[in-house]
């Protein structure tokens, strides 16, 4: 009936739904969707006018870096939630390579702790494989607010590195949910390690840590994933010679790729130095085109920013002793946007990308897509929108973007989580109401939501 009086009403937006895009009104009641059209006569606790704008499903960063506990001097929960939130990012996977690592039960539960009443938006924690805790995953990856294990093959420090085939087939044989990797061979890195010392210049990143040596590592992992029937996630993938040969593997293998490095290619290196530095690195040109071809051809699953803060003094270290990683999780919307903008991206595989996808791939339960009953999270962006990117804006405790002084088409203007309001029009609003996000496979272990 049009009396119905909702939590929330976003009124006269362009909505993206299942069916495609829609003029409608949303209508939000107990934190998800309960109504999709004309809502005319609806009352509500809270509204916006939508007008103009465009509804997208919330949006899933499915890679970050919050550096919390033990890095906290370069971001935190807070800081790193905040910047998803001003973003238009809704839930984040976060990495786990903090100190200590989240490598054991008490781990996980401790960034959970830390993260509630903290952050902005919606969030779920990988756990790192390690050859100790091998044969527990299968424990690990079914406790609450788990995103799955995250396997390094390289450039990872301390325990988190599974450098072995040994050691991965037992990472893989140990549970069942689909496994995160990064994939650099370790014996390739190590071996070529004095071109990058003797190069003394970020531009050699990628002649160090080479086609090759990614390629090699997903070749290893795509084989070990076979021999044990395991679902596997290759994360921020940079190589033709990798996409040619994960396109051989779909049944198993997903691919994910960041924004940067569909936006950046090597000639950055030489304006932005040691703020270009990631792994795997930003690569030539060919490479990029291969990327743009993979989202074209619907080889790539998901977007995930790799969101990796360092201070601008420890970036500044003479390379190749400068760390490797930039933030991301701000402008992942409105960089993508800007490629919509350009012609390079359909909207619908934006939406695909950075929502659907994710739901998919990870099999998150209620989330990814504007329908009756799941959570009622939302991006509401503007299109046509002209603004310039600037390290001022940049809510990471780093403090900068590599994007610094890019003006790009399409912003994201709010920013709504279980039908909260997170962000509008650049400012945060209320407090941090973020919760874990749930998984299919794992429904048991999570919050329960009652009949």
């Amino acid at each position: 009936p049009m009396s119905r009086h909702f939590d929330l009403l976003v009124r006269g937006g362009l909505v993206y739904t299942p069916g495609g895009l829609v003029q409608a009104d949303v209508g939000v009641i107990g934190g998800r969707f309960a109504a999709i059209g004309s809502l005319g006569g609806a009352g509500a606790e809270a509204l916006i006018e939508a007008r103009g704008l465009h509804v997208l499903p919330g949006v899933i960063d499915s890679q970050v870096h919050f550096r919390e506990p033990g890095l906290t001097h370069k971001e935190d929960l807070a800081t790193g939630s905040a910047g998803a939130a001003l973003g238009g990012v809704t839930a984040f996977f976060e990495m786990p390579n903090t100190h200590p690592n989240t490598d054991t039960a008490e781990a996980l539960a401790e960034k959970r702790d830390r993260a509630a009443g903290r952050s902005w938006v919606d969030y779920a924690f990988y756990v790192g494989a390690t050859a100790e805790n091998a044969d527990r995953l299968a424990e690990l990856e079914a406790l609450p607010g788990c995103a799955g294990v995250k396997v390094f093959m390289g450039s990872s420090t301390g325990s988190l590195l599974v450098a072995d085939d040994e050691t991965l087939l037992r990472v893989l044989a140990s549970g069942r949910r689909r496994v995160a990797v990064h994939c650099e061979d370790e014996a390739r890195l190590t071996e070529r390690r004095a071109i990058a010392a003797e190069g003394g210049h970020p531009r050699f990143h990628p002649v160090w840590r080479d086609a090759e040596t990614a390629l090699r590592a997903t070749t290893r992992l795509l084989r070990a994933a076979r021999a044990t029937g395991r679902r596997v996630h290759v994360l921020h993938v940079t190589t033709a010679e990798e996409l040619e040969l994960l396109a051989r593997h779909r049944d198993i293998a997903s691919v994910e790729l960041t924004p940067q490095h569909l936006s950046l290619s090597a000639e950055d290196y030489e304006h932005l130095g040691t703020r270009a530095q990631m792994n795997p690195p930003i690569r030539s040109a060919r490479h990029r085109d291969a990327l743009w071809r993979a989202v074209r051809e619907g080889l790539a699953d998901v977007l995930g920013s790799d969101h990796a803060p360092h201070t601008l003094e420890e970036k500044a270290r003479p390379y190749p002793r400068s760390p490797s990683g930039m933030p991301g999780v701000q402008t992942l919307v409105p960089l993508l946007l800007d490629h919509v903008a350009a012609g390079r991206l359909s909207l619908e595989r934006f939406v695909d990308l950075s929502s659907a996808g994710p739901a998919r791939i990870f099999g998150l339960a209620g989330k990814g897509r504007i329908a009756l009953g799941y959570d009622a999270d939302m991006s509401l962006v503007d299109l046509g929108a002209r603004r310039t990117i600037t390290d001022a804006q940049v809510a990471s405790r780093c403090g900068w973007t590599p994007f610094h002084g890019r003006e790009l088409t399409g912003w994201p203007v709010a920013t709504v989580v279980r039908g909260c309001v997170a962000m509008r029009e650049g400012e945060l609003i209320g407090s941090p109401i973020g919760e874990p996000v749930r998984f299919w496979e794992t429904l048991r272990s999570g919050a329960g939501r009652g009949l």
